[in-house]
Formats: C-alpha cells, structure tokens, sequence
C-alpha cells in the first residue's frame, strides 16, 4: 500500500521537476518579432514600432522577472485554496532499546488526516499501528483510531471568517495581475519612447546634414558672386564660418543617435552594435477625446486605481477578522477513539462531545489588532480618495496635454511653411545682388529651428498620446497586447 500511495502524493512535486519553472510571456497579437536582429557590414537595420514593442514583449528583461514572479505568485494563491483540501501526513518509527529488565524493539506507523471546512470546522483522523517484541514480554500489537471535531462557535466560526485567508489570496492575485500589466504596459511605453527618441535623433540628423548642404551650397554662390565682383571676397568667411558650425552640429547629432540607438537596444535586450533605424512615419492625425468618457474609462481599467480599491477590500477583511477574534474562544467539541490491544482484552472505546470555553483575561493583544485593523481601514479609504482625485487631475492633465499639443502641430506646421518661403525669397534676393549673407545665415537659422520645433511638436504630439493610454490603463488595448498570464 505503501508503494502506492507516495508516488501520488509526490506527483505535484515531480510534474514540477521534470517540468521546471516555465514562465509565460505577453505577445503581441497578429505580430510575429523577427527571430534575429543582423546586419551585413555595419547595414543599419530597419525597424517597425510593432516590432519593438514586439521584441520588447518576447525579451525584455524586466518582464521576464515579472512572469518569473507571477510563478510562485500563482502557487501562493494554489497553497491558499489548498488549506480546504485534506492534509495527509505518514510518520513511522523504529526503535531499539535496551534498559535493566529487558531489550525490544519498537516499530510504529501513523498515518493522519486533517481537514478544514469553509465553515471552521476542524477534523481530525490518526490511526496507529505499534509493534514491540521483546526479549522477556514477548511481542505486543496495538491498533487504534482516533476522529475528532471541533467546530468554532464564536470565535473562528463563520464562513467568513474561515475563508478570509483564501479571499485575501484571492485579492492578491487580483493585485498581482494588475500589477503585471502595470509593468507590462510601463515597459511598452519604455519602448515606444526610446523608439520615438532614436526616430527624433534620426529627423535631428537629417536636420542637420540638409543645413550643412545649404550651408555648402551657399558657400559656393559667394564664390560665384566674388568671382562677378558683385561681392567682397571677406563676406565668404561668415557662410565658411557656418559651415563649420553646421560640420559640429552633424557631430553632435550622430552622437545623440548613437546613444539612441543603444538605450533602445538594451530595453530590446538585443546586441548594442545593432545599428537600429527607426522606420516609422511621422504623419499625424487629430485625436478627439473626450474628458469625462476618458475619466470613467481610466477608473475601470487604471491599474493603480484598482490596486488601491482592491487594498480597501483587505483592510476591510482584516478589520472583519479583528472584530471576530475579540469575541471568547467557544468550540463544540466531539470525538470518537478506539484502541485494540494483543495479547489482551480486546477493544477499548471512547466518545465524547460537549463544550470548550477560553477567556482571555487582561490581554490587549487582540485590541491590539483591532485597533490597527481599524486604522488600516480608515487610510486605506483616505488612500482611495486620494487616489480617485489624483487620477482625475492626470486624466484632466493627459487629456489637454493631447489638446494643446495638437494646436502646437498646426502652428509648427504653419511656421515651417513660412520659414522655408522666407528662406527661398532671400536666397533668390542674394542671387540677384539684393541681400547679405548674414541675412541668407539668419533665416537659415530660422529654418533650422522650424524644422526642429515641427519634429518636437510631432513626437510630442505622439508621446502625449501614449501617456494618455497609459493614465487610462489602455495600453495593452491600443496595441492589442495579450498577457498570456
């Protein structure tokens, strides 16, 4: 019998072991991440956001330790279940003595079984078989049971109370899957902000290499002109002086790439050599949203905000069970035992049933617990409020932060225009003999600075939009993400 039993109640055990700790991972739906990131002598490699954020999801590092944790989360919540099942144990003993009259040898099994109800009620089943031979007694058996019952009458007693520990558990792993999206969504909002910020290195670059060939380009119409003798030969040296300025400005922008490239190759976990090139189009479209729809959806979905009602929800079962434990310790108590003996006079019975009644005297550990359960309580709800208004305000904020980025495109867009008109009139004016190089230089600088100020209003544009999905714990929906917890 005893063959049999251990395989099964090791086989949780040994599915573990041969399996191992196997963590899920989020994925990205109706998006496969390319297998590998290579290139072929330095090639820059073309990446979607898709599949950034794609890549992110399969390796990134932080989420891999979040999934990890989810395992023994996920156990922690089955050893709570598991408190209702019953509790079997196996203890046997062997022994040898000697004392002054006599030497024997002991051998003893005991298994027992223990189980606790929804309602309290605690049973209880050992059965023990000795066996003692000895030298001068002879040998003796013993076989006996023993089934108790104990139900809770005041303190303890109660579905509620009995099953606090399996709804706190239960609460817990509602956290602890809120909180896994919350990293989930935080690390998709990494990648699309180091994506967008290589994408900004890159426009910044671009920016910078078409100054520096207007800058080129207008070093060559002096020399043309110097050449007309419709120009001093000095007036070269501001456009050859800004040449070299625009020489540094590229510099310094392929530095900012390079950084770029990096920070968002780490977040991937992929090769930092990896010449990543951001591939997304900078097109725009107007977003309409509306505050207090965006309001109610962000208290359904936030993951902070439903963490915190979910902490309301413990502290009120922590106050219930410290409001049950002041009460006196009465138990109904019954229970039956048998006991044979060999050689002897057969069997021997008991039963017994009746009452059990502890009462703590001057103890305040218990008003102890009360108390802080209580006040628990109270600023868990201050905390829910807290929260409630806070997140109004980042909805309020998230929601006009789109608003007037928007404004800021269409101005941005506006001011672009005129600032490349302006600059084409003034070169057509130097051509013909009618403006200076400084002024052709001060609206070229003007360009520049139009240009940058549309790339930033664009991207911020873009980043206002993802901040607003991760206020209202819309991530993973916008980008149509699976947990696979």
């Amino acid at each position: 019998m005893t063959r049999g039993v251990v395989p099964v109640l090791l086989s949780p055990l040994l599915v573990l072991a041969e399996e191992g700790l196997q963590p899920s991972r989020p994925a990205l739906q109706h998006v496969s991440p390319v297998s590998a990131l290579s290139t072929l002598h330095g090639e820059p490699v073309d990446i979607e956001l898709a599949d950034a954020i794609a890549l992110a999801l399969r390796d990134n590092r932080a989420i891999r330790r979040a999934y990890l944790e989810r395992i023994a989360q996920k156990f922690e919540l089955r050893v709570a279940h598991d408190q209702f099942a019953p509790q079997l144990a196996l203890k046997a003993r062997y022994l040898a003595n000697r004392n002054h009259a006599d030497h024997y040898q002991e051998a003893r099994l005991a298994p027992t079984a223990s189980l606790l109800t929804p309602y309290g009620t605690r049973l209880s089943l050992d059965w023990a078989r000795g066996h003692t031979r000895a030298d001068g007694a002879g040998r003796r058996y013993s076989d006996g049971a023993n089934l108790t019952i104990i139900q809770p009458l005041l303190r303890g007693a109660g579905r509620d109370i009995a099953s606090a520990p399996l709804r706190q558990a239960r609460l817990a792993e509602q956290l602890n899957r809120l909180a896994l999206k919350d990293d989930v969504s935080a690390v998709i909002t990494r990648t699309i902000m180091l994506y967008r910020a290589l994408l900004r290195a890159q426009e910044q670059l671009r920016i910078a290499e078409d100054g520096l060939a207007r800058s080129r380009q207008l070093v060559e119409v002096n020399r043309a002109l110097i050449a007309a003798g419709r120009m001093a030969a000095f007036d070269i040296v501001q456009a050859q002086a800004e040449v070299a300025n625009q020489e540094m400005a590229r510099e310094s922008s392929r530095n900012q790439l390079q950084q770029s490239c990096q920070a968002l190759a780490q977040l991937l976990a992929i090769d930092l050599s990896t010449p990543l090139r951001a591939v997304e189009s900078l097109h725009v479209e107007r977003l309409q949203v509306d505050a207090s729809q965006a309001l109610a959806r962000a208290e359904a979905w936030q993951p902070a905000y439903l963490m915190q009602q979910l902490a309301v929800e413990q502290a009120a079962i922590d106050l219930q069970v410290a409001d049950n434990a002041q009460w006196w310790d009465l138990s109904l108590v019954g229970g039956v035992s048998q006991l044979r003996e060999r050689p002897g006079n057969g069997t021997s019975g008991e039963r017994y049933l009746g009452l059990e009644l502890e009462v703590p005297i001057g103890d305040l550990d218990r008003r102890q617990a009360w108390v802080r359960a209580q006040v628990a309580m109270d600023q868990q709800n201050l905390n829910l409020a807290e929260s409630r208004q806070q997140l109004q305000r980042e909805v309020g904020t998230a929601v006009r932060d789109v608003q007037v980025r928007w404004r800021q495109v269409e101005i941005a867009e506006r001011a672009l225009a005129l600032s490349q008109r302006k600059l084409d009139i003034e070169q057509e004016k130097l051509a013909a003999g009618r403006s200076s190089n400084f002024q052709v230089l001060s609206f070229e600088g003007d360009l520049r600075y139009a240009q940058s100020t549309r790339l930033d209003a664009i991207l911020d544009y873009l980043e206002a939009q993802v901040v607003l999905d991760q206020v209202l714990g819309a991530t993973l929906d916008s980008w149509n993400v699976a947990l696979n917890d």
